[in-house]
């Protein structure tokens, strides 16, 4: 109907937009999620409620465990070209850290594994900026764990 022989592009987004906030932000609740968790009392699995509760509670911290990890897989996968691992060769190193990182969270409960995760999605979040020449700053997050996030430095309108 078209007669089209040949189309290509360079990513699966070809708009551009890339950010890692999203992959902060679900780190952010893998950690918010595991706080939770441990929060509740051992003899909570006797009470449906609370087994309920921790049913959820695991399932979204799996969920957002995924959600890093993709959001962070794909701005690597599509946005990373020759000339941002030339800038930063060890980008590769770092993911590949990030996905291991997030399976942790999905396996276990260890309140570090989360920090790990968050931490290290922060070094890339930075990378990912410089390679734009965004300056970046550290703001804590306004919200339940409170933990430090790199953010670009938005212009005044």
């Amino acid at each position: 109907m078209f007669n089209v022989e040949k189309v290509s592009a360079h990513c699966d987004i070809p708009c551009g937009v890339y950010d890692p906030g999203a992959a902060q932000y679900a780190a952010l609740s893998v950690i918010r999620f595991i706080d939770l968790i441990n929060e509740m009392p051992d003899s909570a699995c006797c009470d449906k409620d609370n087994l309920a509760k921790f049913t959820r509670l695991v399932q979204q911290k799996e969920e957002h465990s995924i959600i890093a990890k993709n959001e962070i897989a794909i701005i690597w996968g599509d946005y990373f070209k020759a000339a941002q691992i030339e800038k930063y060769p060890g980008v590769h190193d770092l993911v590949h850290s990030i996905m291991m990182d997030g399976s942790k969270c999905k396996q276990g409960l260890h309140r570090e594994d989360g920090l790990s995760l968050l931490a290290k999605i922060n070094d890339f979040a930075e990378m990912f900026w410089s390679t734009k020449e965004v300056e970046t700053e550290t703001k804590i997050s306004p919200y339940a764990p409170n933990l430090a996030m790199v953010v670009p430095v938005l212009k005044s309108a």
